[in-house]
């Protein structure tokens, strides 16, 4: 059985907003609202929703580049939900993120050497010839050449800057890394170049992923089990195989409708939903998502569904009170 190299419980994460002349506080947004999931050592758990979900308050919210509101962070057997800060430093050795912009997440004013070099630095491995010659090996791991040490960012494709973003993530051989969108802000010709990385260093290295994106095509293609989220929960997890092929919420069954089907023969219905993601500084009573859904009733308004085992017997979680009972991928297609 694998061990959980990461759990997460009831996770919290508010933000007060302020504003008007005198920046008074307006209210709280609810970025995540009792979210719990595990990682197990060796896999990649895709975190998938539209823009505004928190999937992102999420990913930095695990490796506590945000301090929790509430909930519980246990990291490979340790509590880090109260870390302090220099604790923390010790922990992120152990914890590494890629982020989605590969032209706003380096520093243009180092070299790309200097800027690969830093973590050897910061935590005081090796010499400067021994951190020289590392970060060549990592330009090379990552598909560099090693000319490029003296380069700076801007001169390279966007491609190109994130490979230099991986090879910083992994510099210090951590055991998970946290891949927020990392391929959204690149063309289509590179996107498959950087994914096809990814795996093979999970392969080489043994890392555990989390994989947020907003993207089903991609998430289905890098991970083992996938968790939706939407507006600040998670509302169904599964195998990645399984919400694919039986999606339970009507959530990720809209989802899997966008999703092209490189087949002229084949269709498959579109399911569209109306209005957008609705504020978290208000969230909807009831299911969050009973504003947007096609088949809502009157319970979806007043009670929140909880996110539960379905009784299918399959390791499938999901929140809606009419799981299994509707599919709206079901409904005939013509041409």
């Amino acid at each position: 059985m694998a061990s959980k190299l990461l759990r997460v419980k009831n996770l919290k994460q508010h933000f007060l907003v302020h504003g008007g002349i005198l920046f008074r506080k307006l209210g709280q947004v609810s970025a995540l609202d009792g979210v719990s999931f595990s990682v197990n050592q060796g896999e990649t758990l895709g975190l998938v929703g539209e823009s505004g979900c928190g999937k992102t308050t999420l990913g930095r919210s695990v490796i506590r580049l945000y301090k929790p509101t509430a909930g519980e962070i246990v990291f490979d057997g340790i509590n880090i939900t109260h870390l302090r800060q220099k604790e923390l430093r010790d922990l992120r050795r152990e914890m590494q993120m890629i982020f989605q912009d590969p032209y706003e997440s380096l520093n243009s004013r180092h070299t790309v050497g200097e800027i690969l070099e830093e973590p050897y630095v910061i935590h005081n491995i090796g010499t400067r010839q021994e951190r020289q010659r590392l970060v060549s090996e990592l330009l090379d791991r990552v598909g560099l050449s090693p000319g490029a040490v003296q380069r700076y960012p801007h001169e390279f494709s966007g491609g190109q800057r994130q490979r230099i973003g991986i090879a910083r993530a992994i510099t210090l051989k951590p055991k998970l890394v946290v891949c927020d969108e990392p391929v959204s802000a690149l063309d289509v010709s590179i996107q498959s170049q950087i994914l096809n990385l990814l795996n093979d260093l999970q392969e080489e290295m043994g890392l555990t992923y989390l994989f947020i994106t907003h993207d089903l095509a991609v998430v289905k293609h890098m991970s083992d089990r996938i968790a939706v989220m939407y507006l600040g929960k998670i509302v169904e997890t599964t195998s990645s195989e399984r919400i694919n092929s039986h999606p339970l919420h009507p959530y990720t069954q809209a989802l899997i409708s966008a999703i092209p089907i490189p087949d002229p023969a084949r269709h498959r219905k579109k399911v569209i939903l109306a209005g957008d993601v609705p504020s978290p500084l208000h969230p909807p009573s009831g299911c969050a998502f009973h504003t947007r859904c096609p088949v809502v009733r009157e319970i979806c308004r007043t009670a929140e569904p909880l996110l539960e085992k379905h009784p299918s017997g399959e390791a499938h979680w999901v929140a809606c009170h009419f799981a299994g009972d509707i599919n709206l991928l079901d409904a005939p297609v013509h041409p």
